[in-house]
């Protein structure tokens, strides 16, 4: 993620003396600091309205958060939020929208849904549960999704498979179910009945994880693979990814930090 010009470093990254930015920012609302691409920046629009800016492009100063939506709705509520995004910026005259909280978590569901669209487009992801199942044993899959209907029945034999191909059978590797149902999945994808998706590359997997970690904490979303805490990225990798040396970067639940823009 680029650092918007007018976003400072934190202390972590003036220490580091390269002079050049590190993507760590500072959370406004705890004071910790954590990697950029694990929170969410806040950007400061020409009318001093706080708006969601999750993909950090938008131009002007901002604040990070790395708090789920009900830690961020209380700091809301208690003037915390806005107190903290005033010390970052240094301008008392800002402006953060009731419903901060469902506009930031509309983004997060757009950019993961978008991300999915574009790799379904780039022919790194399948679907339908034959395909899977054999692109599974023969360890072609590097991530396993499924939509928030989809039957117990089917994710359980998915994950088997999954497992069978990994090499970590016994193991609780399984897929995760996303905070959407099929119906959502399907328009996303632009294909029919989308239940099961399965990631063939261990790079798309990186690209489409990296949006998926940020939305689950935000959300707090804990069905299936997301209530365990972050998954072993060793069991994450298909063939593809072994030969590349490459995993999948795991769902991370830690809170994070946000830093001021």
């Amino acid at each position: 993620m680029r650092t918007p010009h007018n976003d400072p470093l934190s202390q972590t990254d003036r220490a580091k003396g390269r002079g050049k930015p590190q993507p760590e920012r500072r959370c406004v609302v705890t004071g910790e600091v954590a990697p950029a691409d694990r929170l969410v920046r806040l950007a400061l629009g020409p009318d001093g309205v706080i708006a969601a800016d999750v993909h950090g492009k938008a131009p002007g100063r901002g604040a990070w958060i790395g708090v789920n939506g009900a830690d961020l709705e209380a700091a809301r509520v208690k003037g915390k939020l806005k107190g903290g995004i005033i010390r970052a910026l240094q301008d008392s005259q800002i402006t953060i929208p009731e419903d901060i909280v469902a506009r930031i978590e509309a983004q997060l569901q757009r950019a993961t849904l978008d991300r999915l669209g574009l790799e379904s487009r780039a022919g790194t992801l399948i679907t339908g549960n034959d395909r899977i199942e054999e692109a599974a044993r023969r360890g072609q899959v590097s991530l396993l999704l499924h939509a928030a209907d989809a039957g117990e029945d089917g994710r359980r034999k998915l994950a088997q498979a999954w497992r069978v191909g990994s090499d970590a059978e016994g193991s609780d590797l399984a897929g995760q179910s996303l905070p959407v149902d099929r119906g959502a999945l399907s328009m996303a994808l632009g294909r029919e009945n989308a239940v099961h998706i399965a990631v063939t590359n261990a790079r798309a997997a990186e690209r489409v994880s990296a949006h998926l970690n940020r939305w689950q904490f935000f959300t707090g979303w804990s069905r299936d693979a997301a209530s365990r805490g972050p998954i072993d990225d060793s069991h994450l990798a298909g063939s593809e990814s072994r030969e590349a040396g490459a995993g999948v970067a795991s769902i991370t639940t830690d809170t994070a930090v946000l830093d001021a823009n």
